[in-house]
């Protein structure tokens, strides 16, 4: 029980550490740890499957998507200026609506027994265990196919309007293409000009 209070504090501060920090590489790091938090988590509840694919998709692919997206996007070292994270006056009602929305989760947590614990044993192979590779691989592609698939699209979508975005411009606002252009056009000796006698 220790152990799923210890993750879970781990996993509100790192979440609020990634909505509120001023760079994003650094927001970066802090979703990272989040998520090794979740994968800690799901090795309590002896999913062991679940944590390996949170390291392995999430950690591994997802957060260095994010990385060149950033890179491309030239903004991982310049701190937000405007965003969501930087609206003024909303610090308050957000953390009360927070602690309301936490507050409802224990309750409904406390009214219904669920208890935070390891689930009920078996092989990590086995259909029907929490966790197991045959009861996640049939949730994912029966109940959840279209979801995944979605969110599989969306991803690509924004990769793609990201590399539109980041190709087509470069520091300045100069449009690469015709930057490149000119250089190339550019004479590589210059001509002498000539001295009037």
């Amino acid at each position: 029980m220790i152990e799923f209070w210890i993750l879970a504090i781990l996993m509100i501060a790192s979440a609020v550490f990634v909505i509120s920090a001023k760079k994003p590489v650094y927001s970066v790091v802090g979703l990272l740890g989040n998520f090794i938090a979740l994968a800690a988590m799901y090795l309590t509840l002896q999913a062991e499957f679940l944590a390996v694919m949170q390291i392995v998709v999430y950690s591994g692919a997802i957060l260095i998507l994010f990385v060149f997206v950033i890179a491309l996007l030239s903004s991982g070292v310049t701190p937000f200026d405007v965003g969501p994270n930087r609206a003024r006056g909303i610090g308050i009602p957000a953390a009360v609506f927070g602690v309301l929305a936490l507050g409802a989760i224990v309750v409904t947590a406390i009214r219904s027994g669920i208890h935070a614990g390891a689930a009920p044993g078996g092989a990590t192979g086995d259909a029907g265990v929490f966790g197991s590779v045959a009861s996640f691989g049939a949730s994912l592609f029966t109940t959840n196919l279209l979801p995944f698939e979605v969110t599989a699209f969306v991803l690509m979508v924004s990769v793609i309007g990201v590399v539109l975005i980041a190709g087509d411009e470069g520091p300045g606002g100069v449009p690469r293409r015709k930057k490149r252009r000119a250089i190339e056009r550019e004479p590589i000796v210059k001509p002498i000009a000539r001295v009037p006698r």
